[in-house]
């Protein structure tokens, strides 16, 4: 399944067929028969919502939607982490509702980091019913009722209610193909090293919805813009201006901030340490490279990689492969090699990552940034964000 993963990955991403391999393209005409018969059922349910046959719940606060049109590595996660920040700042207690995608590493990451912050994450795939039991286990106020123009409430209840643990507004995590809630905004990410594939929907290309779904958007977000091209990030942004001509375009990154070692969470390690180091990348992520590009932009002396499918669970005989590729990297290089793996590979199962006691494993901590670009920085971002759910 693993192979079978990766070989459909590499054909939504072919910018060529022709340079496909005998197996893959001998794929296509069943991959082309799939994404065909998805295209129609996504038809079908976007018009059931459309026309009533399918209802759409309002929830009694603000609802932010923090989603994508492709799959995987558009760092959806970093922005719902980032997005609870802001709330949580500006004194709204943010209840975040994701569906705890394969194993959970996602939400495991946003309890810790979120660990001192007043928010809640709600997992299930029904997210309005788990919106309500949040509600009414720990109530709500509406943000909104508060003057948006002013510093002060017009209710004074209102502005004590934001300081407690009373939900203020959720934050629905890979919401964009979630049509059974309705939202006050709605976010999409796009992944800026690899934005449309081949431009087929799933699974013949990484298409959740076909690019005019940008039309319901209100913010869009690209992502990893720091390390692609001014031309590339000027074409992306052209091509998603002439399908919605009043789209909000922001430009984001991640920032290493720290490692820590395997074993000792709260171990704090400058990032130097990989510094003149050689790396050995182990990631289950859905943008692998650009892990690896922002490893190399810390001055190791050589960067080697494993890649595995998104959120792919570790076992024994991964384990004994990256030892493998270990043995064969020390016998090459001098000092001793240098595992490093993400937050979302360590927090999908920390046990496993034990076993390879023979080496240092050091888990890379990062943040999103917004990058300032063409007026468009986190200040005018986190304006918008107020202009259009009244955040105070």
């Amino acid at each position: 399944m693993e192979k079978l993963r990766r070989i459909v990955n590499e054909i939504a991403y072919a910018q060529d067929h022709a340079k496909l391999t005998p197996i893959q393209s001998s794929l296509i005409p069943l991959l082309s028969l799939a994404s065909s018969l998805y295209g129609i059922s996504l038809f079908l349910r976007h018009s059931f919502y459309r026309f009533g046959f399918f209802s759409k719940h309002r929830l009694p606060v603000p609802v932010i939607s923090v989603g994508n049109l492709t799959w995987g590595g558009n760092g959806k996660t970093p922005m719902v982490e980032f997005l609870a920040h802001c709330l949580a700042d500006s004194e709204i207690s943010p209840l975040i509702l994701t569906r705890g995608y394969a194993g959970g590493d996602e939400v495991r990451m946003l309890e810790r980091h979120l660990l001192e912050r007043p928010a809640k994450i709600g997992v299930g795939a029904n997210r309005a019913a788990t919106a309500a039991s949040f509600i009414e286990k720990y109530g709500y106020v509406d943000p909104r009722d508060c003057a948006s123009s002013q510093k002060n409430c017009i209710n004074p209840k209102v502005g004590s209610h934001l300081k407690s643990g009373k939900i203020g507004a959720v934050i629905l995590d890979d919401g964009m193909q979630h049509w059974s809630l309705r939202r006050d905004l709605e976010i999409v990410m796009v992944n800026g090293l690899m934005p449309w594939g081949n431009r087929k929907l799933l699974p013949l290309g990484p298409l959740r919805e076909p690019l005019m779904a940008l039309k319901r958007a209100d913010i869009a977000v690209v992502h990893h813009a720091d390390l692609i091209s001014e031309q590339n990030l000027k074409d992306i942004e052209l091509e998603m201006r002439d399908i919605k001509k009043s789209l909000s375009i922001f430009f984001t990154r991640m920032v290493p901030s720290y490692l820590f070692e395997v074993g000792n969470i709260n171990s704090k390690i400058p990032l130097t340490a990989v510094c003149n180091a050689n790396v050995l990348c182990v990631s289950a992520i859905g943008s692998a490279n650009a892990f690896v590009q922002s490893l190399q932009k810390l001055g190791p002396c050589s960067v080697n990689r494993l890649d595995f499918n998104d959120h792919h669970s570790f076992q024994a005989r991964d384990i004994e492969m990256i030892k493998k590729k270990l043995e064969e990297l020390e016998g090459k290089f001098n000092p001793k090699p240098i595992v490093v793996v993400t937050e979302k590979d360590y927090d999908r199962d920390p046990e496993i990552l034990m076993h390879l006691e023979a080496y240092k494993v050091l888990v890379l901590c990062s943040k999103l940034q917004i990058i300032p670009c063409r007026g468009c920085t986190e200040d005018s971002f986190k304006l918008l964000l107020k202009e259009l759910v009244d955040v105070k």
